[in-house]
């Protein structure tokens, strides 16, 4: 079976999905792979790299032409050079692994069943104990969590560590991260190292232990033990929460240097933790970074795709931080993607076992019918 790689074309999209090494693995497992000219280059992998792994490199043409399954990185967009829609360009029957984001974007699985695409989201592989070499989800929020500490340490007009000179004391930065997920743990313990006080608030009261374990300071609101799903994922809180959290983090937020959100509910819009009034009341100078601005944004005042600045607080709305790191970025994204085509695939042939339970919970179109439940769900 043939393998495409394509070529990112999400403006400021850096990331590649399969690396060279990632690709003579897949060579030796019975794969071919073929690769759109420059589709690594951003990432700082060269056509000549790929070539001396064993894969092809091909014009964007040759490329769908011939693929059995295609990697990506974004979802299928309106391609500006072949003037049509990325799922027009794939043939009926091609494997399409990608983040589909389809609880966010349920239509683009109605338009692939239409195709008879068959599609993996990497967004929706489960968190089990055998899929986490396939998460891609955490590796890249890893990326986004480092990435976040390091823009607003270079944004804030502070020093982060505690500082004894001559010329006096310099006070430690604080920082407050809203979310202790896998990009808000990162940002903790990249901050932490970086010498902030760092403070960090989440709806699940499990997470403490790993805040605390970090050196990270807890936000503990009350009621937050019932706001964790099945999954380890924060559940939707409820108005009242949401209230009852707002009020005790307007304290920590307008005393903090940077505060850095994380907060996402999967398939919602992500709610709102740090209002414009909140913003009003913090110091000049000091920063917010909302890592949930691509669905919608935790920050009232923050902007998709840029740095603003309101009632003297630097709001930054970067919607995607793993691609500012593309070089590590797209070789952890790309040993996921092969640690889930070495499970669904053999010697060079990839058969979806519609029983496998990484399968059920990732697969979500299949032979022209939309295949997963929760999406059934939603376009109904």
């Amino acid at each position: 079976m043939v393998i495409a790689v394509p070529k990112e074309i999400l403006p400021g999209e850096n990331r590649v999905a399969c690396v060279p090494d990632v690709a003579s693995k897949l060579i030796k497992s019975g794969f071919q792979v073929q690769v759109e000219k420059d589709a690594g280059l951003n990432a700082g992998f060269t056509n000549d790299m790929y070539e001396k792994a064993g894969a092809k490199v091909v014009s964007l043409n040759d490329l769908y032409s011939t693929a059995h399954i295609v990697i990506k990185v974004q979802r299928p967009l309106d391609h500006p050079e072949a003037g049509k829609n990325e799922i027009e360009l794939l043939k009926e029957g091609t494997l399409l692994i990608t983040f589909l984001y389809p609880l966010n974007y349920p239509e683009l699985a109605t338009k692939c069943a239409g195709k008879k695409i068959n599609v993996i989201s990497m967004d929706m592989i489960p968190r089990t104990t055998l899929a986490q070499k396939m998460d891609a989800l955490s590796s890249q929020a890893n990326i986004a969590g480092y990435k976040s500490v390091v823009i607003c340490a270079d944004t804030l007009g502070k020093i982060f560590p505690l500082m004894m000179t001559a010329a006096g004391t310099i006070s430690p930065a604080k920082v407050v991260i809203m979310g202790a997920g896998v990009a808000g743990l990162q940002a903790l313990g990249t901050a932490k190292r970086l010498g902030a006080v760092v403070e960090v608030s989440d709806i699940r009261a499990a997470v403490k232990e790993e805040v605390l374990s970090l050196g990270g300071k807890f936000i503990e609101v009350e009621g937050a033990e019932d706001m964790q799903d099945a999954g380890g994922y924060a559940k939707e809180a409820s108005e009242e929460f949401i209230k009852k959290q707002k009020e005790l983090l307007f304290k920590h937020i307008t005393e903090a240097d940077i505060v850095i959100t994380t907060a996402l509910v999967p398939g919602r819009k992500a709610p709102v933790l740090v209002t414009e009034e909140m913003v009003k009341n913090m110091r000049p100078g000091s920063v917010v970074l909302d890592m949930a601005v691509e669905f919608g944004g935790n920050c009232e005042a923050s902007e998709k795709g840029k740095n603003v600045k309101k009632h003297g607080v630097t709001i930054i709305g970067e919607p995607n931080l793993p691609s500012l790191v593309p070089t590590h970025s797209s070789e952890m994204y790309s040993k996921n993607i092969l640690s889930l085509i070495q499970h669904i695939g053999k010697e060079g042939n990839v058969e979806l076992n519609l029983e496998d339970e990484i399968v059920q919970g990732s697969l979500i179109t299949h032979n022209g019918e939309v295949f997963n439940q929760r999406i059934k769900d939603l376009l109904k």
